[in-house]
């Protein structure tokens, strides 16, 4: 039990499914007060929420589109209203959009691309870094992919590339922040099998995806959560800030 978590509010983009929501459950299992974001999945987010509550944590529903930064500013203002400070912020919302071939780009998919998947979270530190300054303090929790070490496979390379900046930003972010007393790391799974593989992945490419990781399985969402609390407790990680840690089973091992 990681007691420097209780009660210490968690603001998690994307935790309706997947690992957003495995990382909102396994912070309420150790007292956290969880800001459940979500975009579209509205009936998940509230199971999350019941979930939260169930393991006794605290639950705070927020919902929006984060390619819209005036609804990153709303969902922050959303979340210190509802607990009064944030402690936390785990940037987990992304996605690949569609998987595309060179020749298709489009300047409106590299937009989405690059919305979902890097403006947002430069946004979300724009709005709460501030106020862990004024707190004295806090911790962030970037979620990069192992895309973004081998470039990502096919039709994912501009998905990879933004993970990529995900990875480098969060060392300058660390190198920024450190002397407001604000940890920035990052979380990078390799192929989970969440929501984001049933809608970008086949069969046939989880298989091929499987033979190249030494633990010849592909990972959970559950199995990433741990490494959140980790880099989230103070007690666990305080000498630990700008690291991208790999989860994957062996697969990249840097």
């Amino acid at each position: 039990m990681a007691q420097d978590l209780k009660n210490k509010v968690v603001l998690i983009t994307g935790a309706s499914t997947g690992i957003g929501a495995a990382a909102a459950r396994a912070f309420a299992a150790h007292g956290s007060k969880v800001v459940v974001h979500y975009n579209a999945s509205k009936e998940a987010a509230d199971k999350v929420a019941r979930e939260v509550r169930a393991a006794g944590g605290e639950a705070l529903l927020v919902g929006g589109d984060v390619t819209k930064s005036a609804n990153v500013k709303r969902i922050v203002a959303e979340a210190l209203a509802g607990f009064g400070r944030i402690d936390v912020l785990v940037n987990n919302a992304g996605g690949l959009v569609q998987r595309t071939r060179i020749e298709d780009y489009s300047e409106d998919f590299l937009h989405r691309v690059l919305d979902l998947n890097v403006i947002q979270v430069a946004m979300f530190m724009h709005e709460v870094v501030p106020t862990m300054r004024k707190q004295g303090g806090g911790n962030i929790i970037n979620v990069s992919s192992i895309a973004a070490r081998h470039g990502g496979g096919g039709g994912a390379i501009v998905y990879a590339g933004a993970k990529g900046f995900i990875s480098t930003a969060t060392k300058g972010w660390a190198k920024e922040l450190v002397g407001d007393k604000i940890r920035v790391n990052a979380v990078s799974p390799g192929v989970i099998t969440t929501p984001f593989h049933e809608r970008y992945s086949t069969a046939e490419q989880l298989k091929a995806m499987q033979a190249t990781i030494p633990m010849n399985r592909l990972g959970t969402a559950e199995e990433c959560a741990g490494t959140f609390i980790y880099l989230a407790s103070e007690a666990m990680s305080s000498y630990v800030t700008g690291q991208v840690i790999e989860v994957n089973g062996g697969q990249y091992m840097p």
